[in-house]
């Protein structure tokens, strides 16, 4: 029934992709239309000059620099306060898990005055800002509870063959941590190529919008073209389900499973 539940407004969806104009507001549950049209898809990729190309390569770039971004932030800070003792590690812990805790609305008039005195609304690299700032503190608790299930005995002896600290964080502790990795960096793509009030609010040229923007230019005030915005959320599906089944072998824990004999 859980299933049932989660599959129908996909399943939904994508009916409506296939659906002629006439058939979409057709009161009767149909999930197979009775025409077939691919003119959907053709209109979302071809019209406004390809556009909608356009927004899919920005939002590609956003999501994918902002995954390597909270990727780089959140590994070496997860580490850091897993593996060290130093002052005023427990309050940087606390105060990462405080900012949890604040709707992300409440961000958004701050995010906006920072990036407005940086000079970077209406640019990407200020989206990228904004969503790390989001995004680094779960992904730094995320990663040190992964961190924290590594034996330190691997990297004392690690130590005793020769490797600094930083070579057996290279090489030890970050192949053993690719399940959290992958499952950090799928998180983190997927929150960003989805993200949609933060992008609204910093991107006003159209050719600068990402996907989700994007989606809304064909339901506004006077025109509902819910078989283009249908056509156009099954097409965003597409790299999010690419990432998934890339990072899916690493999705699994368990690698360090006899890691340690005895």
């Amino acid at each position: 029934m859980a299933c049932v539940i989660a599959v129908f407004p996909v399943l939904w969806i994508v009916s409506t992709s296939f659906k002629p104009y006439e058939d979409v507001f057709d009161t009767e549950i149909q999930l197979i239309p009775e025409t077939v049209t691919w003119e959907n898809y053709e209109h979302v990729l071809t019209k406004k000059d390809g556009m909608f190309l356009r927004w899919m390569a920005n939002s590609a770039w956003v999501a994918l620099l902002t995954t390597l971004v909270c990727l780089f932030l959140s590994t070496t800070a997860a580490y850091a306060l897993s593996r060290y003792k130093f002052y005023g590690r427990n309050v940087a812990f606390y105060a990462l898990l405080v900012t949890q805790m604040f709707p992300g609305t409440l961000l958004l008039i701050p995010l906006y005055r920072l990036m407005n005195q940086l000079g970077l609304l209406d640019n990407h690299l200020g989206l990228v800002l904004a969503y790390a700032t989001v995004a680094v503190p779960f992904c730094v608790m995320m990663l040190k509870g992964y961190f924290d299930t590594i034996p330190y005995e691997l990297e004392e002896a690690a130590f005793v063959d020769g490797l600094g600290p930083i070579g057996s964080f290279w090489r030890i502790v970050l192949p053993l941590s690719l399940p959290g990795l992958a499952v950090t960096g799928f998180f983190t793509f997927i929150t960003a190529w989805n993200e949609f009030l933060i992008a609204l609010t910093f991107l006003s040229a159209e050719e600068k919008y990402t996907l989700p923007i994007g989606l809304q230019q064909f339901v506004n005030q006077y025109v509902s073209d819910y078989h283009y915005m249908a056509a156009g959320a099954v097409i965003v599906t597409l790299p999010a389900l690419v990432v998934f089944f890339l990072a899916q072998k690493w999705l699994v824990s368990g690698l360090t499973v006899g890691g340690v004999k005895g």
